[in-house]
């Protein structure tokens, strides 16, 4: 299957998006005072939003990687 360019312009949108936004909300998780225990251990509260973040940027990364591909393959196809 072969995307059309304008749906792979989105998915490289949706990938860029993901890198912008998770590393924001990254810093603000870290900064949250329920992150942290009186003794400075890690809370299950940063463990969970850090698993959600990380998850967030795989799938953001493969998203935006398959745009770049399909955005190639349409070129190609089109030439």
């Amino acid at each position: 299957m072969v995307l059309s360019r304008r749906w792979s312009v989105f998915l490289v949108l949706v990938g860029v998006w993901t890198w912008v936004i998770w590393p924001r909300f990254a810093v603000a998780i870290w900064n949250d005072d329920r992150s942290f225990a009186a003794g400075g251990a890690p809370t299950s509260f940063l463990w969970v939003h850090a698993l959600l973040i990380a998850a967030s940027l795989v799938v953001g990364t493969t998203t935006g990687v398959l745009g770049v591909r399909g955005w190639r393959a349409a070129r190609r196809n089109a030439g």
